[in-house]
């Protein structure tokens, strides 16, 4: 049997058809491909974004920065004294691992002291993006970081 042009073009055109629909099926059905939205309500962050930005501003109005290490226990940060002296401080710390949603959780801002850990079972190796929200004197606070445990 002889296939001439016009039956190779054909040919072609079919497998590249089932080729394309072949990735398309797998991408959408294989959980390896699944990604889950940064947050699930964006436009409603979206709306706050500046008052985000106003309370990230207010940092600079404390004594000292805020800083974190890994330390053999966990994740250390040490804040400014000024927040200690503070009795009506209310927070949060919130942990996002961008590679796993089912990894991210939320800490109460309870301080005893300048320092807070983050225990080290609580953290895997890779990457964490933390941020620490609070309210003081009627004042928002907020302080995002990038950190590699």
């Amino acid at each position: 049997m002889k296939i001439n042009w016009g039956t190779g073009i054909a040919i072609g055109i079919v497998l590249f058809i089932a080729f394309i629909m072949f990735f398309v099926i797998r991408m959408s059905t294989d959980s390896q491909y699944d990604y889950d939205l940064v947050v699930e309500e964006y436009y409603q962050k979206d709306l706050a974004y500046q008052s985000e930005i106003d309370a990230e501003k207010n940092l600079t109005l404390l004594s000292g920065a805020i800083s974190g290490e890994k330390t053999d226990k966990g994740y250390l940060l040490t804040f400014p004294q000024e927040m200690m002296n503070n009795k009506t401080l209310d927070g949060t710390v919130f942990l996002y691992r961008p590679s796993n949603k089912q990894l991210d959780f939320l800490l109460p801002l309870k301080l005893s002291s300048t320092q807070l850990l983050i225990p080290d079972e609580r953290l895997l190796d890779g990457r964490w993006n933390i941020t620490i929200a609070w309210d003081q004197d009627g004042k928002s606070f907020l302080y995002r970081d990038e950190i590699v445990y």
